[in-house]
């Protein structure tokens, strides 16, 4: 049986991830309320927000919230979501990574899924070059979907193909909802001030809202259908065999149960 995750976070430490989390989303989201002439520096957001989530990851550990099991397994799921995202190199959208982190916050839970999508995202920066100005917002918006997986019902009872229906559909949305965060951090820059999509600081929320959204779907589609296509694809090919094989590790492994050391006298006696 499974219980809340891998991860137990205590309420101050979900009141810091909370706060880590709309720290974050304020760089996503001040296109529409910023009324200045020069465009801000976002990054600043993000650099605040890591900050916090990684001093909350070591004070997790430190504190024992996070036992050696957890942080080894924590440790090999973001190698491998850092290694098989470069696998499709972005083309069109399609990212082998996000089948892998959804099933894996399935089973180990909500907590769990947030550091294993930011800590594969910043991984897989470092290998691959990918360091700049986007690196926060990526890393968020796979923090947020390893979350929502983690938080989707029914993760102690739902099996077989429902529950593998849930998943696609929930790819299918994340996949969206990915492309959607990350032209929040492309569109200010992408066309100047002189289109009909442009962003326009200090215009009405409903204007910028507009032509945000309009900019989106005539030019993500392209990448977002493709991705949900692919990952939704990959979770009904493998789905039940990796998710019956994190099972099995989740058992196994008897995560948060103390380890004690029996002196070996002590222990002869006994039997």
């Amino acid at each position: 049986m499974l219980t809340a995750g891998v991860v137990k976070f205590s309420y101050r430490s979900a009141l810091i991830l909370t706060l880590a989390s709309l720290v974050s989303a304020a760089g996503f989201v001040w296109p529409f309320f910023y009324a200045g002439q020069n465009l801000p520096r976002t990054q600043l957001f993000f650099a605040i927000a890591i900050t916090i989530a990684v001093v909350l990851t070591i004070s997790e550990i430190s504190n024992s919230r996070m036992d050696a099991k957890s942080v080894a397994l924590l440790g090999v799921l973001a190698a491998l979501v850092a290694a098989l995202r470069p696998l499709g190199a972005g083309a069109v959208g399609i990212e082998p990574m996000w089948f892998l982190l959804i099933l894996s916050a399935r089973v180990f839970g909500p907590s769990f899924g947030f550091l294993l999508g930011l800590i594969s995202v910043f991984v897989s920066a470092l290998l691959t070059g990918g360091v700049g100005p986007w690196l926060g917002y990526q890393i968020f918006a796979a923090a947020w979907i390893g979350l929502l997986a983690g938080a989707l019902p029914g993760r102690e009872r739902l099996r077989g193909m429902r529950e593998i229906a849930l998943l696609m559909l929930f790819a299918v949305l994340a996949s969206m909802l990915f492309g959607f965060l990350m032209d929040l951090q492309f569109w200010p820059w992408a066309l100047g001030a002189n289109t009909q999509l442009s962003f326009l600081a200090g215009a009405p929320v409903a204007e910028n809202l507009t032509r945000f959204i309009t900019f989106h779907f005539l030019t993500a589609m392209a990448w977002d259908l493709p991705r949900a296509l692919f990952t939704a694809g990959l979770i009904l090919i493998t789905g039940q065999s990796v998710l019956k094989a994190l099972r099995r590790t989740y058992v196994r492994a008897a995560f948060l149960t103390p380890i004690e050391f029996i002196e070996r006298g002590k222990a002869q006696r006994e039997v």
